[in-house]
């Protein structure tokens, strides 16, 4: 992405997830010196914006994210189907 974005083949990015997102937000580290070349060049593109994560923090989305909690609550105790289940391969 990030030379596609160099070259023009993408005019922009909106980025709200970032792999490894963990070891460079939701805290104040600006006094540590972390390095992630992918991240130093997205951040200084000014065609892309980063966020932390933040979309999920939507009155819309948290409300979506209890409705399928209870709904999943009340199926999986109701032994119903469940839509969202995760079946791990073994």
């Amino acid at each position: 992405m990030i030379s596609a974005l160099k070259d023009g083949l993408i005019g922009g990015a909106c980025l709200d997830v970032y792999e490894g997102e963990k070891d460079f937000f939701y805290e104040d580290k600006s006094d540590l010196i972390k390095r992630d070349d992918k991240l130093s060049a997205l951040v200084s593109m000014p065609n892309v914006i980063l966020t932390s994560h933040q979309a999920f923090l939507t009155d819309e989305a948290l409300k979506n994210i209890a409705k399928i909690t209870i709904q999943n609550l009340d199926d999986f105790y109701g032994r119903k189907k469940l839509k969202n289940e995760v079946k791990i391969k073994g």
